[in-house]
């Protein structure tokens, strides 16, 4: 009987010992870090596929080398800024080397942009695109995509690989992207739903984000609708869910497991909590 009585007594002993692990719950801190980092993430997007929009003009069927006499004669009439040098199926664009304007859907462009049409043809377009040091005054982008249009579908998906760096305070990201973008109800003159992944590099490590029909205007530093899914490096995965407030404010909630956190976004990215 005695027996029975220690060994009764040591069982919650066993039990404490050993007590199961649990995932911290999400900060107000980590929350805002993971907005910080995804908005310059689709801000570096943004940037880019807003000159990726430009390339899209000239007819389809002819010869590559026509495609770019044509994006050419289409560039030079909307940004009289660009300076651009013409070879077989390619162009280098310096935006913002000649006086005049420079803005383009909302983006303010300066920097290098190199074009080539690789194939034009009614099945199947695709255009590569090479940037360094492109630039809206608020971000600057290094590096390339290919991209393959669906005329089909109205699609086209973007494969990229690219460093940013935030002018105002010099920090910097390194990703690369798998994405399939098409026009927004209201045309692409407003702004593009985007669905794939993007997976990046930070100062605070490593980011793997999938997105869910998300909605970006060329004006806006974050998505005015749909979600993303995002593994951080702090090993935790959050959900970010983005809504239209007005005109000049998104709200995006942020959250983990029974936790959120919720923070207004203005169009000039300035962040504030809900």
């Amino acid at each position: 009987m005695k027996a029975r009585a220690l060994l009764i007594a040591a069982l919650p002993l066993a039990l404490t010992g050993c007590p199961k692990e649990r995932e911290e719950p999400l900060t107000q801190a980590e929350a805002q870090q993971a907005l910080e980092e995804s908005s310059i993430s689709a801000e570096a997007e943004v940037l880019t596929s807003g000159t990726i929009e430009i390339s899209t003009n000239f007819t389809i069927g002819q010869a590559v080398e026509a495609a770019a006499e044509e994006l050419q004669a289409f560039i030079e009439s909307q940004l009289p800024c660009a300076e651009i040098t013409l070879s077989p199926g390619s162009l280098v664009v310096e935006y913002g080397a000649l006086p005049g304007e420079c803005t383009y859907h909302g983006q303010t462009y300066s920097g290098t942009h190199t074009i080539t049409v690789q194939r034009n043809e009614e099945a199947e377009v695709v255009v590569n695109h090479e940037w360094d040091e492109l630039s809206n005054q608020r971000l600057s982008v290094t590096g390339e995509a290919t991209v393959t249009w669906s005329l089909a579908d109205q699609t086209r998906h973007v494969v990229h690989e690219l460093t940013w760096t935030r002018l105002s305070d010099g920090r910097t990201g390194t990703g690369a992207g798998d994405r399939t973008q098409r026009a927004l109800s209201g045309g692409i003159l407003e702004g593009i739903q985007v669905d794939g992944t993007r997976t990046w590099d930070g100062q605070a490590g490593h980011w793997d984000l999938a997105i869910d029909g998300v909605q970006m205007r060329w004006v806006d530093p974050v998505p005015q609708a749909g979600s993303y899914t995002l593994a951080t490096p702090f090993d935790k995965s959050l959900g970010l869910a983005f809504e239209r407030q007005d005109a000049d404010t998104i709200e995006v909630t942020v959250t983990s497991g029974a936790r959120h956190f919720s923070f207004l976004v203005s169009q000039a990215g300035d962040v504030n909590e809900a």
